[in-house]
């Protein structure tokens, strides 16, 4: 694990702490993965942060992250610690995902 858990706030000034993270670890920024869940509008400000630095984003269906953390566990634990951990697994273990294009995005917009 490269971090402990961290918790930023939804707002431009958590978003440049989390790809302060990335940029302090990550080689080739073009070669790192991104995981988010799909979660309504909480996610657009940051999925629209991370697009504008070229990140390859996968966002992720909730109802997939709910299976695999089930698949993992027969116990109830859902909390942001055990959805993050879900989300890094199924980017590591899915070669499938495809990367939120630049197409996905201005039809958001």
């Amino acid at each position: 694990m490269l971090f402990s858990f961290v918790t930023i706030p939804n707002n431009r000034e958590g978003f440049d702490v989390l790809f302060q993270k990335i940029q302090s670890v990550a080689g080739d920024l073009s070669k790192e993965k991104v995981g988010l869940k799909a979660i309504r509008h909480y996610s657009y400000n940051l999925l629209g942060f991370l697009f504008s630095k070229s990140l390859p984003i996968n966002v992720i269906n909730p109802l997939h992250t709910n299976l695999y953390r089930k698949s993992l566990s027969f116990r109830k634990t859902k909390t942001d610690k055990v959805d993050a951990r879900t989300i890094a697994s199924v980017i590591m273990s899915d070669v499938n995902l495809k990367s939120y294009s630049d197409i996905s995005y201005h039809n958001k917009e």
